[in-house]
């Protein structure tokens, strides 16, 4: 298990994680430090911990917010993938259609050809 050194707030936090992802925590560590720099300067010095819970809900909420649009955007794929196997089976429909409707006017071109040809 891979060991880093993270600051946030100021202090600096000693945080195990698994080998490969010290990058990914360091970089969740600037992410929250930079937010909780974003709330000290909107809301001013309210103290540490309340300012670290205040940006930790803040970026729970972002993260909720993303699944909800992945959710939504999850359905309109399979709303999209049905709308495309719909129109394909319309489509081989469709085809079916014009093919038979091909099969018969030949049949009549072939049928007026022969009448003409008798009629010689």
């Amino acid at each position: 298990m891979a060991q880093v050194s993270v600051n946030i707030a100021g202090r600096a936090y000693r945080m195990a994680c698994e080998d490969g992802q010290e990058a990914h925590l360091e970089q969740l560590a600037r992410n929250l430090d930079a937010r909780i720099g974003e709330m000290k300067h909107t809301f001013g010095e309210i103290g540490d911990q309340r300012l670290t819970v205040m940006a930790a809900i803040a970026m729970a909420d972002d993260s909720s917010e993303a699944q909800r649009k992945i959710e939504r955007l999850e359905a309109e794929v399979a709303a999209l993938r049905a709308a495309t196997a719909s129109s394909k089976g319309a489509s081989a429909e469709l085809e079916q259609r014009v093919a038979l409707a091909l099969d018969e006017v030949a049949t009549r071109i072939e049928r007026a050809a022969r009448k003409m040809d008798a009629a010689r």
